[in-house]
This record gives structure tokens, C-alpha cells and sequence, in this order.
């Protein structure tokens, strides 16, 4: 079924694409089969990515609650929020503009479509790079700790926004909304003025937002690795080598699965930006599939972070303990006495400031209790009056508390005439 929809929609837009350059994920077919496959793979990728960065993101913050945050768990937290912002705005326009055949989102969703698309997906790129240095630092003196101040994590942060933010302006700039044959339609509208410019575009935008960020991650990835293997297993931060390895390892792979799967909409966007007069057009196949495993990177990131660290398990068990914890004293807070007997105690456990010994009407709190209290407090009592009432009050309390206290009569009198 997925082969014959693929060839309804190559068939039915081939003449229609060879000259129109769509927008916001609008790709007309007539096929409903193939309308209907790409939204479920759209919602199945979102649902799955949600649950995922919001456990990520959940962990991360718990861990940045109970001590200072580091720079590589800012970083992995500003890809998580990436990835969760694609699927809450983007992936449900895509879907939506896939299901149906006219474009009925309005104006401003077919300008800013693709471009929060690719500011998204460009301050992922940058994340990378960023990851990677850091990870290329850790792993050259994992025993050294490194305190980033938190004005400069958050600059950082700023500027990699700043320039994903930059990089695709010309997308806003010329996606609109037409009417074409009739339908409304939202396209990429190049004037002509503006063709020598996008043709500079379509080429150095790729360059810049996917094939030197990718470079500059492989490079630090390659010699954080390499730090790794260099060092022996006799030295005494072993745990921390295990750890950093551990880590460039985990790094790695999200770096190579983000670019694998990134990799087929450049070859989509190259395509369609290049394609020659009267030559092949990608199929819309083709460019429906990129874009849905464009998407799935952000459904890829979460698993390989919780499936690969060892810490984000530990810390994903901690929050749970700590969430359950948390509804558990909720729940008992919920089931107090009435208000009727609130001056009942729940538990009869006597607090450190009362003890056994008080008469029940002291413990009822009378005046004349706390007139006495307050005079025992007043008056100072020196050590050794003290010791010898203490005493006192202890051969009277073993007296009383003797069954059979006339046989020591003859005892005590006889200790006294000594």
C-alpha cells in the first residue's frame, strides 16, 4: 500500500511540483492512502518524542534543583527543548497540512512554518558543536572539575538562538500564501529580483546550518574519543575515565543519528532548489519521508539519552521516588482530623519539651503550670544543689518503687547510725 500511494502521488504532482516550489510542509496529493500514512507516522513520532524529552527534561531540571548545573546538561537541555518545541508547533502543521488537499492555515503559519522549522532544527546544529567541545574538554582531564558560572551557560544559549534565529530569514521573507488554479496554496514566491540571492542561499544555508556544524562536532568528537583511548587503567580516576568514555560514546551516537537522519531533507532541499529545466523533480515520496525523519530525531535524542546514561537512569529513578514520595505526603496531609478535633494530637507521642512526668494538669496547659515553668526558669539552679536534688529524687523514686520496702528498713537505719 505505502508503494502504490508513493506512485499515486509521484504521478498526480510531478507536472504540478516541476514549476512550484511549496512551503510549510503543503504537499497536494490525490492519493489518500498517502495522506493518511504520513500524518499517523507524524503523530506516532510525536507522541513517543514527547514522553521522551519530557522525562529528559524532567531529569535534567531535578538534577539542576539540588545542585549547580553543568554545561553539558544545559546543553543537552536546550536540544531537548528544541526537539519538544518541533513537536508541540511544527509536526502537528505538517500533519495537518498533509492530510488535507488546500492550504487553509492561514498566512502567518505558511510564513513562519519552515522558518521555525530550521531555527529549531539550526540551534540543534549549533548544540552539537557546543556539546562536542565541551565533551572534548571533559574528556581531556576528566578528574579536573570545571565551574562554568551560570551567566555564561545562559550566553552561550543566547547567541547559539541568536544565530539559528538569523540563518533562515529568507524563508519568512518570501513563503506566502497563493492561489493557484484555482486552490489556495502556500508556496515559496522568489521575485525575480531576489533569484541570484536565493540561489546563494540554497547553497550556502546547507553549508552553514548542517555541513560545518557537522564537521566541527566530528572533529571534537574524534579526539575526546581519542582522549579516551589513550589513557590506561591503572591510573586513579579510573571512575572518571569509565564515566567520560561513557559519555562520548553517548554524545556520539546522538550526534550520528541526528545527522543520518537530518541527511535525506538536505538531499530533498539540494534537489528541489537545483533541479534543472524539465528534468526529474524529487518525488513526493521522497520529500514527505525526509521530512518525517527529520521529525524523528526528536523522538531519537530522548531514547538514545536515557537508554545509553547511566546517570540519567539513576536520576530518572530518583524523581520518580521523589514524585511518589511527594503524592504520598500529599495524600496524608489530605487526611487530617476534622476541624471539630483539632485540638486532639493525631499521633499520642510526647514532644522533647514535655515529658511523662508532667501531671495531666500541666499538660493541659493551665496558667498556673506556665507561671511555675517560667520561674523555674528564671531562677538559676546551681550544679550541685541540682546533683543532690537529682539524687534525692532518684533514691525517693527506687523507694517507691520497691515492692517490698520494709525489708530494707533495717538497711536504711543502719546506714544512717554509720
Amino acid at each position: 500500500m505505502l508503494a502504490a500511494a508513493f506512485a499515486d502521488s509521484n504521478s498526480s504532482t510531478m507536472n504540478v511540483s516541476a514549476h512550484l516550489h511549496f512551503a510549510g510542509g503543503y504537499l497536494p496529493s490525490d492519493s489518500k492512502d498517502w495522506r493518511t500514512i504520513v500524518p499517523a507516522l507524524l503523530v506516532a513520532v510525536c507522541l513517543v518524542g514527547f514522553m521522551g524529552n519530557v522525562c529528559v527534561i524532567g531529569v535534567l531540571l531535578h538534577s539542576a534543583w539540588k545542585g549547580k548545573p553543568s554545561m553539558i546538561h544545559s546543553l543537552i537541555l536546550n536540544l531537548s527543548l528544541a526537539d519538544l518545541s518541533l513537536l508541540l508547533f511544527s509536526a502537528p502543521v505538517r500533519a495537518t497540512a498533509y492530510f488535507k488537499s488546500v492550504w487553509d492555515l492561514g498566512w502567518f503559519v505558511c510564513k513562519s512554518s519552515d522558518w521555525f522549522i530550521h531555527t529549531c532544527m539550526a540551534a540543534k546544529s549549533l548544540t552539537i558543536v557546543a556539546v562536542a567541545k565541551v565533551c572534548f574538554m571533559y574528556a581531556s582531564d576528566p578528574a579536573k572539575q570545571v565551574s562554568i558560572r551560570t551567566c555564561t551557560i545562559w550566553s552561550v544559549l543566547a547567541a547559539i538562538w541568536a544565530v539559528a534565529s538569523l540563518l533562515p530569514l529568507p524563508e519568512w521573507f518570501f513563503s506566502t500564501t497563493r492561489l493557484h488554479a484555482g486552490v489556495e496554496m502556500c508556496l515559496l514566491d522568489v521575485p525575480p529580483v531576489a533569484k541570484e540571492f536565493m540561489a546563494v542561499f540554497g547553497k550556502l544555508y546547507p553549508l552553514l546550518a548542517f555541513g560545518l556544524p557537522s564537521l566541527f562536532a566530528s572533529f571534537y568528537f574524534w579526539r575526546a574519543y581519542g582522549q579516551c583511548k589513550k589513557r590506561g587503567t591503572k591510573t586513579q580516576n579510573l571512575r572518571n575515565q569509565m564515566r567520560s568514555k561513557q559519555l562520548t560514546v553517548m554524545l556520539l551516537s546522538m550526534a550520528g543519528t541526528s545527522a543520518v537522519l537530518w541527511l535525506p531533507e538536505w538531499v530533498a532541499w539540494l534537489w528541489i532548489r537545483h533541479v534543472k529545466a524539465g528534468g526529474p523533480a524529487p518525488p513526493q515520496g521522497f520529500i514527505a519521508l525526509s521530512q518525517v525523519l527529520m521529525f524523528s530525531i526528536s523522538s531519537a535524542n530522548p531514547l538514545i539519552f536515557l537508554v545509553m546514561s547511566e546517570e540519567f537512569k539513576e536520576d530518572l529513578k530518583g524523581l520518580w521516588k521523589w514524585m511518589i514520595t511527594k503524592k504520598q505526603l500529599t495524600a496524608s496531609e489530605s487526611q487530617k482530623t476534622p476541624a471539630g478535633n483539632s485540638e486532639v494530637p493525631p499521633d499520642n507521642v510526647p514532644s522533647p519539651e514535655s515529658p511523662a512526668s508532667i501531671p495531666e494538669k500541666e499538660k493541659t496547659g493551665s496558667p498556673s503550670s506556665g507561671i511555675e515553668r517560667s520561674e523555674k526558669t528564671q531562677i538559676p539552679i546551681l550544679p550541685d544543689v541540682e546533683q543532690f536534688w537529682h539524687e534525692r529524687d532518684a533514691v525517693l523514686c527506687v523507694q517507691d518503687n520497691d515492692p517490698v520496702p520494709w525489708e530494707h528498713e533495717d538497711q536504711e537505719t543502719g546506714d544512717c547510725d554509720k
